[in-house]
């Protein structure tokens, strides 16, 4: 059985092999600057972390640089529209994320004096800010020795310890062996290092054991195939739900669009008129459920798929008279169309009535 050494030096192999093999990503500090005394800005630090949810790096690259450009500062982003944070985070999904952002950065402008606390406890009184994201910023930010766990480190640590015990259920064991590395000095970078290690070498399909700086104390790499970890509880197959969008088109091409209730699942974004699905019930899917009397054409269908359910809308057009629709709601031309907070399911049923919908 492989033997693992002392924490201090499992960690100092993981920073060593930081110092040389970090990813330089537009939030980050990287090492040698950190050397010489430059900090990370705990507002760059919050915005990227709550982006990076359930979201890849590169997706969040052009939504962080629009978001830093537009909104420089936690004061800056606390004075926006809500109306212009949605638009701005429209396609980067899990939308709930995008309305806490709101909310959090007024809570450090108005309560906060604009600065963000600088302990985990302190973090998680903010809106949106949970476990792993309270620890992150106080890590990284605040150099707090904070257990930072997410989903690439999970299967690191995971793998390092052959931990049979499967997800969520070893989430406990896993912070608690994660805070047991993490170092005194450099806890952020210890952090960041975990992310990349998971993100670059110790990969879900195919990790590149040779290169890992844990390679000779890896547990599972020597007992077992890593791939076979992190063990994770069988999933629940999300049930379907049906509905329909009706995708209205006026004579100069504009598209009718409305504005969602305030609460419930995409609150306050921007969509086509469609049927009432929800995550729990059906909506109509035929022709008498259209926002007002027109001739609908069907377009096909488009599914997405959200946290707790998958969702297939059919689709429907129609080109009608301005005049003809009713209802709250407003044409868009077609330029702009793209400005508008529409979430990528409805950007989905746009395209699917009109594949050239936001080209222009």
């Amino acid at each position: 059985m492989t033997k693992s050494p002392p924490e201090a030096s499992l960690s100092r192999l993981l920073l060593d092999w930081y110092d040389r093999h970090h990813r330089d990503l537009p939030w980050r500090i990287s090492p040698p600057m950190a050397e010489r005394g430059v900090r990370a800005d705990p507002y760059r630090v919050w915005l990227s972390e709550v982006m990076l949810q359930q979201t890849t790096v590169q997706a969040v690259r052009s939504y962080f640089a629009l978001f830093t450009a537009r909104w420089p500062t936690v004061r800056d982003l606390a004075d926006a529209e809500t109306e212009d944070v949605m638009k701005a985070w429209a396609g980067l999904g899990y939308y709930a994320r995008a309305r806490n952002l709101k909310k959090c950065a007024e809570s450090v402008a108005l309560e906060h004096g604009g600065h963000f606390p600088d302990t985990e406890d302190g973090l998680k009184q903010l809106p949106g800010i949970g476990d792993y994201t309270a620890a992150a910023i106080a890590a990284i930010a605040f150099n707090r020795r904070s257990a930072v766990l997410d989903g690439n480190v999970e299967r690191v640590i995971s793998r390092l310890y052959a931990i049979d015990t499967p997800l969520p259920a070893a989430k406990p064991e896993m912070r608690r062996l994660v805070a047991a590395l993490t170092p005194d000095d450099r806890p952020g970078d210890f952090a960041q290092g975990m992310m990349d290690l998971g993100a670059t070498i110790c990969t879900p399909k195919r990790p590149a054991c040779a290169l890992c700086p844990f390679r000779d104390h890896c547990r599972a790499l020597a007992e077992r195939d890593p791939e076979h970890f992190p063990i994770k509880a069988a999933k629940k197959d999300k049930p379907l739900r049906l509905g329909a969008a009706f995708v209205a088109i006026d004579e100069t091409g504009a598209i009718f669009l409305r504005k969602r209730a305030d609460k419930g699942l995409l609150a306050g974004m921007t969509e086509v008129p469609g049927s009432s699905w929800t995550a729990r019930q059906d909506g109509r899917t035929g022709t008498d459920a259209g926002p007002f009397a027109a001739e609908w054409k069907g377009c096909g269908a488009v599914t997405h798929v959200f946290t707790h359910f998958e969702l297939r809308l059919s689709v429907f057009r129609s080109t009608i008279p301005r005049d003809t629709a009713t209802g709250t709601g407003w044409w868009e031309p077609r330029e702009t169309l793209g400005e508008q907070a529409l979430p990528t399911v409805m950007k989905k049923a746009i395209k699917q009535a009109i594949p050239d919908a936001f080209e222009r």
